[in-house]
Order: C-alpha cells, then sequence, then structure tokens
C-alpha cells in the first residue's frame, strides 16, 4: 500500500476515493473560498527563528490542557456529518485521537451517537461541541447526555446563527438527505468503494440530533433544524444558562474580535477558541492565525487565566508550532484528520496524527526548543513578501 508522507496525500487520496459532492463537502468554504485560503496562507506569512547548539535530546511535545495531559498542543476539533466520509467515521476519530494521546472534540451533528463514541474510547479524553436550538431544551438534552458519558469539556459554537453560502454544494445540488439524479448515479458510479459502503451501510443520519430530540432518525427534518432553527436570540448573557446545564470548562468557540474575547472572559468562560468555521461561513474574514496575537495579548493585559485555542489551515506539525509560539494553548484539527478518515478510514485518521505529532516534535527540535513553553514568538521572523523575478 502507497506510503503517505503528509497530509496533503491524505488529501489527494481522500479525493480519489469521494464523490464530488462528498469531497466538496469536506473541502469547501463559503463563497468563493476567499476565507478558506487565507486561512492557509496565513501560516505562510510566518517564518522560524531556530536557535542552535541547544540539548533537544529529550524532547516533548508533551502538554497539559486544565491539568490533563495531552501528548501534543493540539486536539481533533469538531466536524459534522462524518459519516458521509466513512461509515463509524466518528467513532474512529475518537479512537485515533485517543491512541495519540490527545482530545477528541464530538459535533452536535455527529453521525454517531456521543455514548457509542464513549463506548469506543472507554478512557479517552471527550469534548462535546454544542449548536443551541430554538428548542433550548435540546441542549439541555445534549448536555445531560454528554456529562452522564464523561464528556468533560464543551465547544459552544456561537458563528452560525445561520449557514453561510457555500457556492460549492449549490452547484452539487448538495441537499440532506441525498437526491438521487443522473449526475449523482453517474458521481457513484466513479467511486465504486464510497457508494458500496454507502449502500452496505445506509446514509448517515444526524444521531446526536435525533436522541436529544427523542425522534427516530430523520435526516431531512433534524438537518432541517441546524440550518433553520438555530437560537438567533442567544446572546452574551446566556452562558449564565450554559454553565447552569455545565459544570466543566467552557470554550466560546467562533471568536475573531477582541472585543469578544474580552466578552468571553467577563462572562466567565474558560477559554475561546479563535476561528472562522474554517472559512465556511464568511468568505471574506482574517484567518484565525492573524486574529490570534491581538486577541492573545488583549487578554494578557487584562489579566485573563483563559486558555485560547485556534484552528483553520492546518496541514502541518510546523503550524501547530507557529501557533504555539503565537500564544495558542492548542489547536484543533478540523480538514486534516477528516482527509485521513475519508482516505483510510480509521487507519488514516491514526496516519494524519502521527504525521502532525512527528512533525511537530521534529520542528521543536529543529528550532532548538526540547519543551512546548519554549516555543515563543522569538522562535518567529514574519516573513515580507516575495517579490517575483522579472523575466
Amino acid at each position: 500500500m502507497h506510503a503517505f508522507s503528509s497530509v496533503e496525500d491524505y488529501r489527494r487520496a481522500a479525493r480519489r476515493r469521494l464523490t464530488k459532492l462528498a469531497f466538496d463537502y469536506l473541502e469547501g468554504g463559503a463563497e468563493d473560498g476567499g476565507a478558506l485560503r487565507r486561512n492557509r496562507d496565513a501560516f505562510a506569512q510566518w517564518g522560524f527563528a531556530p536557535r542552535v547548539l541547544t540539548d533537544t535530546s529529550q524532547c516533548s511535545s508533551a502538554t497539559t490542557f486544565w491539568g490533563r495531559d495531552a501528548a501534543a498542543p493540539m486536539a481533533v476539533g469538531p466536524t459534522g456529518l462524518n459519516g458521509l466520509f466513512w461509515p463509524g467515521a466518528d467513532e474512529l476519530l475518537a479512537r485515533a485521537a485517543a491512541d495519540a494521546g490527545l482530545p477528541f472534540v464530538l459535533s452536535t451533528a455527529s453521525t454517531s451517537l456521543l455514548e457509542d463514541v464513549r463506548a469506543a474510547v472507554p478512557d479517552g479524553e471527550l469534548w462535546l461541541q454544542l449548536y443551541v436550538q430554538q428548542d433550548r431544551r435540546i441542549a439541555e438534552r445534549m448536555m445531560h447526555r454528554a456529562r452522564e458519558a464523561g464528556f468533560r469539556t464543551l465547544l459552544l459554537t456561537v458563528d452560525t446563527p445561520v449557514h453561510g453560502k457555500r457556492d460549492h454544494d449549490t452547484r452539487n445540488g448538495f441537499r440532506l438527505p441525498l437526491r438521487v439524479t443522473p449526475r449523482l448515479i453517474a458521481d457513484c458510479m466513479r467511486h465504486p468503494h464510497w457508494t458500496w459502503q454507502m449502500l452496505a451501510h445506509g446514509a448517515p443520519q444526524l444521531r446526536n440530533i435525533a436522541e436529544s430530540v427523542g425522534e427516530r432518525a430523520d435526516l431531512a427534518r433534524h438537518a432541517a433544524m441546524l440550518s433553520r432553527q438555530m437560537d438567533l436570540s442567544l446572546g452574551w448573557g446566556d452562558l449564565a444558562w450554559v454553565r447552569r446545564h455545565w459544570p466543566g470548562e467552557v470554550l466560546i468557540k467562533g471568536i475573531q474580535t477582541v472585543d469578544d474575547a474580552r466578552l468571553a472572559h467577563a462572562h466567565g468562560a474558560h477559554g475561546v477558541v479563535v476561528s472562522n468555521h474554517g472559512g465556511r461561513q464568511l468568505g471574506s474574514t482574517l484567518a484565525p492565525l492573524e486574529a490570534l496575537l491581538p486577541i492573545v495579548d488583549a487578554l494578557g493585559a487584562g489579566g485573563a487565566e483563559m486558555a485560547v485555542f485556534v484552528d483553520g489551515g492546518v496541514r502541518r506539525g510546523a503550524d501547530v508550532a507557529k501557533a504555539v509560539a503565537l500564544g495558542a494553548k492548542g489547536v484543533l484539527l478540523g480538514r486534516a484528520p477528516l482527509y485521513g478518515v475519508a482516505a483510510r478510514g480509521g487507519e488514516g485518521a491514526a496516519g494524519v496524527l502521527t504525521l502532525l505529532l512527528d512533525e511537530l516534535r521534529t520542528t521543536m527540535q529543529l528550532l532548538g526548543c526540547a519543551r512546548v513553553g519554549e516555543l515563543t514568538a522569538q522562535r518567529l521572523a514574519r516573513l515580507p513578501a516575495l517579490q517575483a523575478n522579472p523575466l
């Protein structure tokens, strides 16, 4: 079997295996993809300033999140409808994360029950991502079920009051459930492995939503709840309501400005995730990495003891090192592990995490950093824009 040397190798394999409709759903961003491209390009704006002749013989990428050990400043972030890429994808991702010593964040829009994910990783570090619908009892039931299953950290996602405009889904006629059309049939015939798995295991369902609503799985109805029945009245004062139902850590996911980061601190959040939802909501935003440093500086200046995470565009262990050097407590991995699971199932998810961990440790040693705490802004330099050579 072909050996993959990078996340990009897994991405290409995922593209070969998935139908165009499924791959575009995984890969695509809002509108023409401007924010998506900016997320990745932001990492290229920074170069490394390595120190030499330092002892890195005992180099370790280990860190802690609220006193709990993690193998690196990374977590597998929340992504929805993962069963579209591989049957049981949520369990496979959770198992890969647990085996790698990393937390796994399960999406409200998961295609596996959170109880089944817990059963797959009895000792794994599990966090829950939460959307809040108009009927808040759904979110309350979700939080209750997660607490009972031993999930310890909650990520309240606040950047999706409505779904962003995604041109690729419109062009592909993406609907839930999928409509059988001649175009889809032809696409499926070109991707027999994906098609066989979908036929054998059935269409993915939003099982967590269904369970918390107390209904049988109905993809069309529950997808509509996520796209058209979000609670548009949700405000900062509602963090008190969340805290009443969640005794563990609460992170606000989707922060993009200093002012909102300060409000998160003022209303008792334990941390924030600087994120533009993978470039899938607004087509023109700053990359999270660009917004990270001002937010870290502002919270530090205010004496806030908050964990600041970041996501968006991470494809290399070197990207993780850059984010940490700019002040992130850790990064959330979105598309990268999805490429792995879409290409090779659980083996692919594990392969991507192994690659990123190895790359991070190699980067640290080449920078002269023996510990994560040594990844500071002094190890970075902003690169000047490259000028094209005249012909």
